[in-house]
């Protein structure tokens, strides 16, 4: 996906700079002259990224994030703000403000695009939890309420990866009248303690004297228990070649030394938030879903959640421009198997089925199966092209292997596929799974094991 970002700056010369930089690393720029206009486009258009200057006339930068985040219609679009300023206090009062980060003037173009690429991701994620989380509650499978989002990160508990004892005992003296810290100078036993304790954020010191705190950055992000962990790292003056490796790699923040206690407060204020609020929305999923959504045979997504979230995902689209298709996938002749070979043998076909349908299926699908022998998958940000792929893919998948009933028995199966995609602004859900649905059958009258497409 390419992030849609808004640069905010009352000179031209540097607005059509930053456009440029950006507009060359395929970024979606969009443009603003003053916080007021920034604010009104941002009420009639998607942004994913709000790259905004301090000074300005009429309301300056700082209070220009702080409407974007009092806006419930946008206090979760990161903000990058570029400044010319150097003082910790025009850090802190923008970090107050609800930055999300800060770019010094003149503008490095490596982090640049690194800084955008890492809150566009963030964004990216967020989005999707959100959608899901309000397919649940339109579904009637979870009534709790969105965290206060002005005090989720006011306590929580830290764990410090720091050998140098001063430096370590400073930041807890900082950190302790809010929070609980553990530190431990040892990277390798700090791994050990995420798994034993639930920590709501790591700090990784970049100079430890005898291991390399990246790779425990990376170490951390490839493990389950610890992938969705926020993750601040210290680092030195001109250690930038670092600190970009580490962003690259999902670090989400990072203090400079010598380290500002108040600067220090404000990004482990706004890490411990963004993940109290990013658990409440994966806790309101899991409630209870997984019997209320999900088929008991194959364990994908049923019917009901999927013409739920297919409503969100259609309104969503509508909303955003992001393409929007889908695919319906139907085993051909399967009723034999089940005249010949009986329900049983038919059970199993369907499991293995499934099986091959979620492992064709990308992150952010979502994976249904109908009823009977008939599956959809919902594809976010997919164009037609890019769908009937998929569907080929998933029939090449079909076709390829046997199917096993038994040690000793084997069927060989194969499976139609129709796909379409969003049309128009006035294009609903029931539309674009009728023309799927065509498709599906237009691939069986050509001779099934095939996919075809249809559009309005």
């Amino acid at each position: 996906m390419t992030a849609r970002v808004l640069v905010v700056d009352d000179i031209v010369a540097n607005v059509r700079l930053l456009e440029a930089r950006l507009t060359a690393e395929y970024f979606e720029v969009l443009t603003a002259f003053s916080g007021l206009e920034a604010l009104e486009l941002l009420a009639r258009e998607r942004v994913d990224v709000v790259l905004l200057d301090v000074m300005m006339p009429g309301i300056d930068g700082f209070e220009t994030a702080r409407r974007i985040k009092a806006d419930a219609r946008t206090q979760h679009v990161p903000i990058i703000m570029v400044t010319a300023l150097d003082q910790n206090s025009d850090r802190i009062q923008g970090l107050q403000a609800g930055a999300d980060d800060f770019l010094r003037k003149p503008v490095d173009d490596v982090a640049l695009v690194t800084r955008v690429k890492n809150v566009a991701r963030l964004k990216s994620l967020n989005d999707e939890m959100i959608a899901r989380a309000a397919t649940s509650q339109q579904m009637g499978l979870s009534s709790s309420p969105f965290l206060n989002w002005a005090e989720a990160g006011n306590s929580g508990r830290i764990l410090l990866v720091e050998d140098h004892p001063r430096a370590a005992q400073r930041m807890v003296d900082t950190l302790s009248k809010a929070y609980r810290v553990d530190v431990e100078p040892n990277p390798q036993s700090a791994l050990l303690k995420t798994g034993d304790a639930a920590y709501d954020l790591l700090i990784v010191s970049l100079s430890l004297a005898d291991a390399d705190g990246l790779r425990l950055c990376s170490q951390v992000r490839s493990l389950d228990r610890t992938r969705h962990m926020p993750l601040i790292i210290l680092v030195e003056e001109g250690e930038q070649a670092r600190l970009l490796r580490g962003l690259d790699m999902g670090v989400n923040d990072y203090l400079s030394r010598p380290v500002d206690s108040n600067e220090l407060l404000a990004r482990v204020r706004t890490q411990i938030t963004r993940k109290r609020y990013s658990d409440i929305l994966r806790n309101r999923i899991d409630e209870s879903v997984e019997m209320a959504i999900t088929d008991g045979l194959t364990g994908l997504y049923n019917r009901r959640y999927m013409e739920t979230h297919l409503a969100t995902l259609v309104t969503q689209a509508q909303q955003t421009g992001r393409p929007l298709s889908l695919l319906i996938a139907d085993i051909d002749h399967f009723k034999r198997v089940n005249d010949t070979h009986g329900h049983d043998a038919g059970d199993t076909v369907l499991r293995e089925f499934a099986t091959r349908f979620r492992r064709n299926t990308r992150g952010i699908d979502l994976a249904c199966r109908l009823g009977g022998e008939e599956f959809v998958i919902l594809m976010p940000e997919t164009e037609l092209r890019r769908a009937f792929q998929i569907g080929e893919r998933l029939r090449a998948a079909i076709a390829a292997e046997t199917f096993r009933l038994s040690p000793d028995k084997t069927l060989r199966m194969t499976a139609s596929v129709g796909v379409s995609t969003l049309e128009a602004a006035d294009d609903t859900s029931a539309a674009l799974y009728k023309r799927a649905d065509n498709a599906l059958y237009a691939a069986k009258r050509e001779g099934r094991n095939r996919v075809m497409a249809d559009a309005a």
